[in-house]
């Protein structure tokens, strides 16, 4: 059954329940997390978390044959945790101070469960110093994606999402095609942005983060539930309405649920939101931690198609600042085989308000203002703003140093006293 209801703010608490059936897997995973690094690898139990049987050392990954080194590691470790679970499944007593400590993982269990067990070890790669890089990276993004998420009513703690996909890496790439920070495939990603030819917007974190959120909301309005909307984004909307027509509750799918591709991942994805929710908020209390500054910027959308050249010319910056602003513009703009094209939201420095309309040419026709208000066809917009509770058009245009009629005209003719907290306003340029 599918609902469609408004998302009403609740504490974290309520929103996203720690299960007793999820505890020792979200606990697995915050020691993923925050106790065991990239050169360490966690032999574990796939169905019980709390089942760890080694923790073994591994290369530096960068170093020659890292990958064979450690592949002959942990198959070694894997082939010697079989046959003692083997042997322990045959009856064999646990002799040695490994086989005892194995062995009290099971307490009063059959001797088939060492069977079963031994087809069922699975390695986990830590992920510690991964963490830690991509917490003081999410310094540059945290400010801003809280406040995309407000105006969308959802609950500021899906901002930490990223940590479980990307590790705030904007750049990440998954062997399956998901892309970016929020790691969206690209059939996913075309319901919520542009990607074509010219542009693949994944790979902007803020018009990225506006698709997860939407999509989020969207699975919630499916659900009804956070741990459901949050393991949807993984598994897809249509495979949790299912599950939840089959099974009812969140507890009831992660305890027998195991359809299609509700695998390990799928099964664990909320409690691993759960577990980097919890470790990125007691790291955060670190005293000065190096968190990387956000960077303060100004974005336009484009009237028509623009050479990239005209662009640069226009906004005075190096072609690499550019770039690394705009990273969602693919190889035939950025090689100028392809202009820029029409709507496309250009991001530049905030001290680059001024930036000239490049997008004017020749013989168009001017723009037409609404009626009553005063002519915009020399105005160029240039910022995106949220509104805030107790803002009017009448402050907002004080802030932005521009009338409330030429704000309202940049925004279809919105009237002073019809602004609401979360709307967001193109904010004109001065005139030229």
């Amino acid at each position: 059954m599918l609902f469609h209801a408004a998302v009403v703010p609740t504490s974290a608490a309520e929103n996203f329940p720690l299960y007793p059936c999820i505890r020792a897997n979200v606990k697995f995973w915050e020691d993923v997390y925050s106790r065991y690094s990239t050169r360490q690898g966690i032999l574990h139990d796939t169905e019980d978390l709390s089942r760890v049987y080694a923790v073994i050392d591994l290369v530096d990954w960068e170093a020659p044959d890292a990958a064979q080194v450690n592949s002959e590691r942990v198959k070694a470790a894997k082939e010697r945790i079989h046959l003692i679970l083997t042997q322990l499944g045959s009856g064999r007593p646990a002799v040695t101070t490994e086989e005892k400590r194995i062995a009290a993982l099971f307490p009063r269990q059959r001797h088939t469960i060492f069977h079963e067990a031994s087809e069922n070890v699975r390695l986990q790669i830590g992920q510690k110093d991964r963490f830690y890089e991509g917490l003081l990276r999410s310094g540059k993004y945290l400010a801003q994606f809280r406040q995309i998420f407000a105006a969308h009513g959802l609950p500021s703690e899906l901002v930490y999402l990223p940590h479980v996909e990307s590790s705030f890496n904007p750049k990440a790439y998954s062997k399956a095609g998901a892309s970016g920070l929020w790691q969206f495939t690209r059939s996913t990603g075309k319901e919520y942005m542009t990607i074509n030819q010219l542009i693949d917007e994944r790979a902007d974190p803020y018009v990225a983060t506006q698709a997860a959120a939407q999509m989020l909301k969207d699975n919630y309005a499916a659900l009804q539930s956070w741990p459901l909307a949050l393991t949807a984004y993984n598994y897809g909307r249509a495979g949790m309405v299912r599950a939840v027509r089959e099974h009812g509750s969140y507890e009831n799918i992660f305890n027998s649920y195991s359809q299609g591709y509700f695998k390990f991942a799928s099964r664990n994805f909320y409690s691993e939101f759960l577990a980097a929710m919890r470790v990125a908020k007691r790291l955060s209390g670190t005293p000065n931690l190096p968190l990387e500054r956000p960077e303060a910027t100004t974005t336009f959308r484009l009237k028509e198609e623009v050479p990239l050249s005209r662009l640069l010319a226009s906004s005075g910056l190096p072609k690499a600042q550019f770039l690394s602003l705009n990273p969602a513009l693919l190889d035939p703009v950025v090689d100028g085989q392809q202009a820029v094209p029409k709507g496309y939201l250009v991001r530049v420095p905030a001290t680059k308000q001024s930036i000239k309309t490049v997008a004017a040419q020749k013989n168009k026709p001017p723009t037409v203002a609404p009626r009553g208000a005063r002519s915009t066809a020399t105005t160029f917009p240039v910022a995106r703003y949220t509104v805030r509770r107790g803002d009017t058009l009448a402050s907002i245009a004080r802030k932005f140093e521009r009338s409330p009629q030429d704000i309202s005209a940049a925004n279809r003719g919105k009237q002073l006293s019809s602004v609401q907290a979360g709307d967001q306003l193109t904010i004109p340029g001065r005139r030229q």
